[in-house]
């Protein structure tokens, strides 16, 4: 017999829009989880205007696996389905504007009076409580405030964020593990519970010891490109040919190796270089030999003979320079969509229950009459009377 996958049977229902919490139940759809995206008739899931060439690709990735439900949840009879369809699941996600949850009749405590093992996780930018809580979060706000962006970019130029929705990509995932852990909890007692997860915590958390840091040394240190004030050298470095390599020498051996392969050994013994701590007070001096050795060579022959000397080099690629990737194809890192839409294959991988893709974000209300069906309500009636629509 087959294993199923290891979510099957989980049944989630999916109020939010936009990235995090598409992210959050697209991790679950991916391993099995029954997710259904309750979206507006007509105009559906925000994230299905994100086009690029004409397509929803946005769409076609984080709302793969899942079904939707087009249903006017304004109307008496669809906000009695919703309620039906959530005393039903185990799993709530939502990222509405705290508050607005209890103003549409459905707060925390009233749904776990009715449905006491169901796991609600509310996501917003700043989380529900806390003086912010009621102001927009979008994630770029998030990624200013946090700290991430102050740390990003080169020392004369302003901070730059980053070129995706890191921050909710961010939430998503780590408000998955949440929900696996209190779906854990709910396993020992029966019992649900809220989660509150922060667009600005979740980023906030990447930035490591940050606030040790401060508070040891009283000082914010200076953005620095792609140097580092923790491990040298570490840099990003132009080749001759145009192209960039990314070196990390993060431990003694090799930075070693490193320094004579660039015939620079009397490096090792230098006191400015010696030791890691000794490299990161005398950065641009170590940085400058192996930046000059780079530019000196094709990103090819750089990586040939790093790769001889087991020095850590790789390519700075973009996404013309991962197709037919040797590493990429003996991976299996990209897979094909149902529509023949090239996407990464699911993570993590599993041995024995791994997580599969059956089909593309659907179509707006494909789902509509099969899910309507499954709690017992009359579909067409619903349908004709424009309460649900299906694609």
């Amino acid at each position: 017999m087959t294993d199923l996958p290891p979510l099957h049977g989980l049944r989630v229902v999916d109020l939010s829009r936009l990235v995090a919490g598409n992210v959050l139940t697209h991790v679950l759809a991916d391993f099995g989880a029954d997710v259904v995206k309750v979206e507006k008739p007509g105009r559906g899931d925000d994230l299905r205007a994100w086009r690029v060439a004409g397509v929803s690709t946005f769409w076609a990735e984080y709302c793969r696996n899942k079904r939707s439900l087009a249903l006017d949840t304004r109307a008496a009879e669809g906000m009695a389905a919703l309620t039906r369809l959530i005393d039903r699941a185990d799993v709530l996600v939502e990222n509405f504007r705290p508050g607005t949850l209890e103003a549409m009749g459905l707060a925390p405590d009233t749904l776990l009076s009715r449905n006491p093992g169901l796991v609600i996780a509310r996501i917003s930018g700043w989380g529900q409580t806390g003086a912010w809580a009621a102001r927009p979060g979008f994630g770029s706000l998030v990624e200013a405030l946090s700290g991430f962006a102050a740390m990003t970019g080169f020392p004369d130029r302003p901070p730059v964020l980053p070129p995706l929705a890191l921050a909710d990509m961010v939430a998503g995932q780590s408000g998955a593990t949440a929900v696996m852990m209190a779906l854990r909890a709910r396993d020992r007692d029966g019992t649900g519970q809220v989660l509150d997860i922060s667009l600005f915590e979740a980023i906030f958390s990447v930035l490591g010891p940050q606030a040790m840091n401060y508070h040891l040394t009283g000082t914010v240190p200076p953005r620095m490109g792609s140097l580092t004030e923790i491990t040298a050298p570490r840099n990003i470095y132009a080749t001759d040919d145009g192209k960039y390599v990314a070196l990390s020498a993060s431990t003694q051996a090799m930075a070693e190796r490193l320094f004579r392969l660039i015939g620079r050994a009397d490096m090792i013994d230098d006191p400015r270089f010696a030791t890691n701590t000794a490299r990161v007070a005398h950065i641009a001096e170590c940085d400058a030999p192996v930046a000059a050795w780079m530019a000196g060579r094709s990103a090819a022959d750089v990586l040939e003979a790093c790769e001889a000397a087991d020095v850590t080099v790789g390519l700075v690629a973009d996404m013309s320079d991962l197709q037919g990737h040797p590493f990429i194809e003996s991976r299996g890192v990209l897979t094909t969509m149902p529509s023949g839409l090239p996407t990464r294959a699911v993570t993590p991988r599993m041995g024995r229950t791994p997580g599969t893709i059956t089909h593309d974000g659907p179509a707006l209300g494909a789902h509509t009459r099969a899910v309507l069906e499954e709690l017992g309500l009359d579909a067409g009636a619903l349908i004709a009377a424009g309460v649900a629509a299906e694609a």
